[in-house]
């Protein structure tokens, strides 16, 4: 089987880190794996990326003529797995428009909600672009839920196939070389995440406002709405306790220099940055949202979103309780071993290998 992956970008983002971690895997269970990027971003980014990548070249991802450049990729290719929107309309009305050997079209559905829902003309040209799938894998049992709701129960060839982290390196990691960011008697949250509405790093910020001065925050992570967090940062007189790293290649230094990990977004089809967290043996807190509170509630800590109160209050416990700290850090860690990559890689190959043979 010849398999194509198809994804808009490499930009800082947990979908785009997942298919660059986890095509090495594929690879060594599938004679051919490529991967079909549309848009080249010229920006830097997080990912350690190999020359056998595919781009389109494309400067908007949502520009209609990028159906007619993927007909001559799709027509390589047995298998294509679509990653995020607008990609997955893309393929689909490219195969439409294919009249030799068409290939089977897989989708992973990344998040509980998209505006794409609240639009009625949208909606129903979801329901008809969903049911040209071959199969739809959904990364959490709040994401299937939510989607089949969506199209109305009307789609069959779906499952949930959780996303899941390069155990090995998360679990062997050694420091190096210790990081120098905060005062050495710093406690240090940090949270890993672009800045868009939907991941909310303002709650977090707030909070760090009502903690002492002792308990630092790093924010690892770029986007439209990171000159308003700074603002933020800054109208709170706060920014000798705030520091903005951009986007970092150091994923787990920074990790296993923090103390706490955090999350606080509005909704999520998962959470891998805080699973992450989890696995580099770190106490994790998020908002108490679908998706991710199926991986991190009854082990981490969850509080309800946009409360920055509460968010204060179960920081500043885990800095005046070592114990309690490490009681957390310790389930949090147990916890992410359910979460491994090769699972997640071995479950696809098998639906490649099912839908291409059916």
């Amino acid at each position: 089987m010849r398999i194509l992956h198809v994804i808009n970008s490499l930009s800082f983002g947990g979908a785009e880190k997942l298919i660059v971690d986890s095509l090495p895997y594929y690879r060594e269970k599938n004679e051919i794996v490529d991967l079909l990027v549309l848009k080249r971003n010229e920006e830097k980014h997080q990912f350690a990326i190999d020359d056998t990548v595919q781009y389109l070249g494309i400067r908007n991802y949502y520009n209609p003529l990028i159906i007619l450049k993927l007909i001559p990729y799709l027509k390589k290719y047995d298998i294509v797995h679509l990653h995020l929107f607008p990609t997955l309309y893309w393929a689909v009305i490219a195969k439409l428009l294919i009249f030799s050997k068409k290939p089977k079209l897989i989708f992973t559905e990344h998040s509980t909600y998209n505006k794409r829902r609240d639009n009625r003309i949208l909606s129903v040209a979801d329901r008809i672009i969903y049911k040209k799938l071959d199969f739809i894998g959904c990364i959490s049992e709040a994401t299937l839920i939510n989607l089949k709701s969506h199209l109305r129960n009307k789609v069959k060839n779906i499952a949930v196939i959780n996303n899941g982290i390069d155990l090995n390196k998360f679990h062997n990691f050694k420091e190096i070389k210790p990081l120098d960011i905060f005062e050495p008697d710093s406690f240090v949250v940090i949270q890993i995440s672009s800045f868009r509405e939907q991941k909310d790093q303002k709650t977090l910020i707030r909070a760090i406002k009502l903690l002492p001065e002792q308990i630092k925050l790093l924010l690892v992570g770029d986007g439209k709405l990171k000159n308003e967090n700074e603002e933020l940062v800054d109208s709170l007189q706060i920014k000798d306790r705030v520091k903005f790293l951009g986007i970092r290649n150091d994923i787990l230094e920074l990790i296993n220099y923090s103390n706490v990990c955090v999350l606080s977004s509005n909704h999520e089809g998962f959470g891998l940055a805080i699973l992450e967290g989890m696995a580099l043996k770190k106490a994790s807190i998020a908002s108490d949202i679908d998706g991710v509170n199926e991986i991190l509630k009854g082990y981490g800590l969850v509080f309800e979103k946009n409360n920055e109160m509460e968010l204060a209050n179960l920081i500043l416990h885990l800095y005046e309780c070592e114990d309690f700290r490490n009681k957390i850090a310790k389930q949090c860690f147990e916890r992410s071993k359910q979460y491994d990559i090769r699972e997640m890689v071995s479950k696809y190959s098998n639906i490649y290998k099912y839908v291409y043979e059916r």
